[in-house]
């Protein structure tokens, strides 16, 4: 079992969940909770720097078209997912026009982002990739604070296509908000060159 899976005789609940440690996070995807330790800093810097720069130019639409909500780690609720938070979350608003006043978001994001960590790559990679693809995300990027890297894919036909993997100071326009062009150097600003995050 992946590390991180708490494994019960019965699907996990949101109950399971409110016995974590307030130190930690977790999520529920096909009926297994997935427990890790909340970010540190650094993680945290890279998750605001994603979320001002998409979220600036798609949700409030300053510098770029509006028409999405962005949000970061947003609760969200799905079937045999009863609890499920990406780091960066993005939905268009012609899909979904107005957000919950009460409870968890219903409908699956058109975008995910992922900020990459040695707590959580594995699971990120491959659990997390999986169910993604599953439940139909149409758009998954992966920035890696510590190569300094952002990969970018597309759902076809359930199977991830890569759409590019830029790094350290590059200037990228991509999809799904090819219409801006985001400096990545700009997300890595602050961050200690060998900041070995446990």
């Amino acid at each position: 079992m992946l590390a991180g899976a708490r494994s019960f005789d019965r699907p996990a609940t949101l109950a399971d969940l409110e016995t974590l440690p307030p130190t930690w996070r977790g999520e529920i995807l096909d009926d297994v909770l997935y427990a890790f330790p909340r970010p540190r800093p650094a993680h945290a810097s890279v998750e605001s720097n994603v979320v001002m720069d998409v979220g600036g130019a798609f949700h409030k639409g300053r510098g770029g078209p509006g028409g999405w909500w962005i949000l970061p780690e947003p609760g969200i609720c799905l079937p045999n997912a009863p609890e499920i938070s990406p780091d960066v979350a993005g939905w268009r608003r012609d899909r979904l026009p107005m957000l919950p006043r009460k409870g968890s978001l219903v409908t699956v994001p058109d975008w995910c982002c992922e900020i990459l960590s040695p707590r959580t790559r594995g699971y990120d990679l491959v659990i997390k990739r999986q169910f993604y693809a599953h439940v139909g995300v149409s758009y998954l990027w992966y920035v890696d604070p510590e190569a300094r890297v952002l990969s970018a894919t597309r759902l076809v036909d359930g199977k991830w296509l890569e759409l590019g993997t830029f790094g350290d100071n590059d200037q990228v326009c991509v999809e799904p908000f090819e219409a801006v062009q985001f400096a990545l150097g700009a997300w890595w600003d602050g961050l200690a060159d060998n900041d070995d995050e446990e």
